[in-house]
């Protein structure tokens, strides 16, 4: 089973970050949340956006949710229901109740500023160990290992000579990180983005552009002459078609649109199957994305 372990003594683990590094100077995408002077909100709130969801969905949110809620005060002074409904379609709604509840927290704990100390990010609701280290990271230059899916893949191919990373193992991929992250906290901040953004637009996980790749020369996987992986490989998910997900994100877009409560019958004509209408409206309930109301079922208002 390969592993992403500290490299050995003698790997190139400064070379790969300092290559990493001059390529993203150039090479980084423009993302609106990656500018100098956005607030730690700014990037808060993009990191809530990325978790499961691609850029060029979340970018077009972010800009109108930045541009609506500048602040956490802001955000915390409207309606849950209102934060539900600008989330529109970026999926996994509940991040949007997480999202509105970590601004009420950090008005009420914080004074409105975001905190930098992990403990205090991890203590936000919807905020876990992956996105309270980008926080610390990307907003307040804090040095610690980020890892994401794209950084993984990077680590496994570079460091460990295999096309995949495998299923995730938090220690161990943080430790893999720490490895090659530089001491200089400025320094780390860009590897830590670099290393995301070689893995989402050069080491991609299907067609690889190892000729375009900084840390080519560097690469164990390369130089193995890219053996195929034969490792564990994680479940994929079920399908999205018919399943109770797309019921629940079907009542959802009722929910949105509307701005009376909605009767549950009329439901009916976008999940004409009743026990998955069933299951979602009542899911979406016991996750606080809907209220059962006088008149019918309607987004979440406190």
């Amino acid at each position: 089973m390969p592993t992403l372990a500290r490299p050995a003594d003698d790997a190139p683990t400064e070379a790969i970050a300092e290559a990493v590094n001059r390529w993203f100077a150039t090479a980084a995408r423009p993302l609106p949340w990656r500018a100098a002077d956005v607030s730690p909100w700014a990037v808060l709130v993009s990191e809530f956006m990325l978790q499961q969801t691609q850029v060029a969905r979340v970018q077009p949110r972010w800009e109108e949710w930045m541009r609506r809620w500048p602040t956490p005060a802001d955000l915390a002074a409207a309606p849950p229901a209102e934060a539900v409904r600008m989330w529109d379609r970026l999926g996994y709604p509940r991040r949007a109740l997480w999202l509105h509840r970590a601004a009420t927290e950090i008005v009420e704990r914080h004074g409105g500023d975001v905190p930098r100390e992990l403990d205090a990010l991890l203590a936000l609701q919807g905020i876990g160990p992956y996105t309270a280290r980008a926080i610390a990271a990307f907003a307040f230059g804090e040095r610690h290992p980020v890892v994401d899916t794209n950084t993984r893949r990077v680590i496994a191919r570079a460091v460990d000579g295999v096309a995949e990373a495998g299923p995730p193992a938090t220690r161990r991929d943080l430790d893999a990180m720490d490895a090659l992250l530089p001491d200089d906290p400025a320094a780390a901040r860009v590897f830590n983005a670099g290393a995301m953004e070689l893995g989402a637009t050069v080491c991609t996980a299907r067609a690889p552009r190892c000729d375009d790749c900084p840390i080519a020369p560097d690469c164990a996987w390369r130089a193995a002459r890219y053996p195929a992986y034969d490792g564990p490989r994680r479940a994929r998910q079920a399908r999205f078609a018919g399943s109770d997900r797309e019921a629940r994100g079907l009542v959802m877009r009722e929910l949105r649109a509307a701005h009376r409560p909605v009767p549950e019958d009329e439901l009916v004509r976008v999940v004409a199957d009743r026990d998955r209408l069933v299951r979602a409206v009542d899911g979406l309930v016991a996750d606080g994305l809907a209220a059962r109301v006088d008149g019918g079922l309607a987004l979440p208002e406190a």
